[in-house]
C-alpha cells in the first residue's frame, strides 16, 4: 500500500479510476511551500499545458489536492497515466491531512517538458474543479482555479479520411502494428513522430485509442463502452472532441488506413 498525492486531474475520482486506479480512501489534502502551475505542455499541443508542482519560498503558498491510498499494483498504471520518467519525474513529499502529515508520492514535470506559455484547457480546469468539490477543498482555492486563464483552441473542420487506397485495420490486425494507433474509425503510423512522443509509442501502439480519450472528457463517467463507439451512440461533444484529436494525430503522424469496429 502507497499513498499518492493527486493535485491535478487526478483529484477526480472519475478521471482516476479512467486510469484503471481505484483507491482504498481518499482525503484532503495540503502541500505547504510549494505552488501549482500548469507548465507542463500536453502531447497534443491542442491541449494547452497540464498540472505541475514547484517548491516555492512565497510565505503561504501551497497546494490542495487529494491524497489517495492505493495498491501496489496501482504504482504502475499511475506511471504510466504520468508518462514517468519521459514528461513527469516522482518523488516523495510530505501531505498534511485533518489526520495528520502523510509521506505520500506526488509527480513533477520534467525540465524538458517545461513550457511557462502553456495554460490549461477549460475541459481540464473543469476535471480539477470538480474533482476539488467532491473532495471538500477550500472553496478560495476552488474560486482561483476557475479564474485561471485558459488555452485558447483553434476551431477545426470535420475530419476527413485522405482519399486514396489505403488498408483496413481491425483490432486484431492492428496489435500486429506496434507502431500504428487507432481513433475514431481511422488509423496513424506513428513511427516518425517527434521525440517527445516516444512514449506514447509504447502505450498508444497496436491499440484503439477512442475510449481512452472518450474518459478524459471533463463531463465523462466512466461509463463509455465500445458498444458506444460501434452503434454511434456517442453526443456531438463526443464527436467534437474526437475530430479535434483526429486533426492532432493527423498533424504528429502519418495517416495509415481505416479502423473497423466490428
Amino acid at each position: 500500500m502507497f499513498w499518492y498525492f493527486g493535485y491535478g486531474s487526478n483529484m477526480d475520482l472519475h478521471s482516476l479510476r479512467a486510469k484503471g486506479v481505484e483507491p482504498g480512501e481518499s482525503h484532503a489534502a495540503v502541500l505547504h511551500g510549494w505552488r501549482l502551475r500548469f507548465n507542463v505542455h500536453h502531447f497534443f499541443r491542442h491541449e494547452g499545458g497540464v498540472g505541475n508542482i514547484e517548491p516555492s519560498q512565497a510565505p503561504g503558498d501551497l497546494v490542495r489536492g487529494v491524497l489517495h491510498r492505493c495498491e501496489p499494483q496501482h504504482l504502475a498504471l499511475l506511471d504510466a497515466a504520468e508518462a514517468y520518467g519521459h514528461g513527469y519525474d516522482r518523488i516523495e513529499l510530505p501531505v498534511e491531512t485533518a489526520h495528520g502529515v502523510q509521506a505520500a508520492i506526488a509527480y513533477v514535470g520534467i525540465p524538458s517538458f517545461i513550457d511557462e506559455s502553456c495554460r490549461p484547457t477549460q475541459r481540464y480546469l473543469n476535471i480539477l474543479i470538480k474533482g476539488a468539490e467532491a473532495s471538500g477543498l477550500d472553496p478560495a482555492y476552488i474560486n482561483q482555479l476557475r479564474q485561471y486563464p485558459v488555452h485558447q483552441k483553434q476551431a477545426v473542420p470535420a475530419f476527413e479520411h485522405p482519399a486514396g487506397a489505403y488498408p483496413e485495420f481491425t483490432a486484431e490486425t492492428l496489435a500486429e502494428h506496434p507502431f500504428h494507433t487507432a481513433l475514431a474509425g481511422a488509423v496513424f503510423d506513428m513511427s516518425g513522430a517527434r521525440w517527445q512522443h516516444d512514449f506514447l509509442k509504447g502505450f498508444f501502439g497496436g491499440r484503439d485509442m477512442t475510449l481512452f480519450h472518450l474518459k478524459r472528457l471533463d463531463h465523462s463517467d466512466g461509463s463509455e463502452t465500445l458498444e458506444d463507439i460501434k452503434q454511434n451512440r456517442l453526443s456531438a461533444a463526443q464527436w467534437q472532441y474526437l475530430n479535434e484529436y483526429l486533426h492532432e494525430y493527423a498533424i504528429e503522424y502519418v495517416y495509415a488506413g481505416r479502423y473497423r469496429y466490428d
